[in-house]
């Protein structure tokens, strides 16, 4: 039986946006957030917009106060695409495609922000050898990327999914 969250509590919403800001503030392995776990599993359980509306609220806000780089369109579309990965799960949320909405997660964030590096800085030449080598200088962050993203979405829709059984359980039956 899937469980939608239709009509969330705003409370649910602002501990979202809470937990994922303070998870960009606080010290932490480089691209380990629970961002994208955050806007897939509201894209997936949360009224749609939710996906949208989640990782954006998190990175302007925590973006604000560490400071506007360069690539806050290509990291923010990457967010933005994420969420829609969720509205692709919402039909038939199950282990193994919420494990691969987030490697997909994984690798677009990956993709669209190293491309955002490689065409806003000028750390590589723009030449496809140039996108090659920013690609290539950035696998280790994917590598963190996707560690964190595996385990946040883990704790996310599997806490979802014992707190939706105890719920269902203290439910008596007629």
């Amino acid at each position: 039986m899937r469980q939608v969250l239709h009509r969330p509590n705003d409370g649910v919403a602002l501990g979202f946006i809470v937990l994922g800001v303070l998870s960009r503030l606080v010290p932490h392995p480089w691209n380990v957030t629970p961002v994208a776990a955050i806007a897939l599993f509201g894209g997936t359980y949360l009224p749609a917009r939710w996906g949208l509306v989640l990782p954006l609220a998190i990175v302007a806000v925590s973006d604000a106060l560490i400071g506007w780089h360069a690539t806050v369109p290509f990291t923010w579309g990457a967010f933005l695409l994420t969420g829609m990965i969720g509205w692709w799960l919402r039909p038939r949320p199950s282990p193994a495609r919420i494990v691969a909405g987030t490697l997909a997660g994984s690798v677009i964030f990956f993709l669209v922000s190293n491309f955002g590096v490689w065409l806003s800085g000028g750390l590589y030449a723009h030449t496809p050898a140039g996108l090659w080598q920013c690609y290539v200088a950035a696998l280790p962050f994917f590598r963190s990327s996707v560690a964190g993203d595996l385990v946040c979405s883990a704790a996310l829709f599997s806490g979802f999914a014992l707190v939706t059984r105890l719920r269902l359980a203290r439910v008596p039956s007629r």
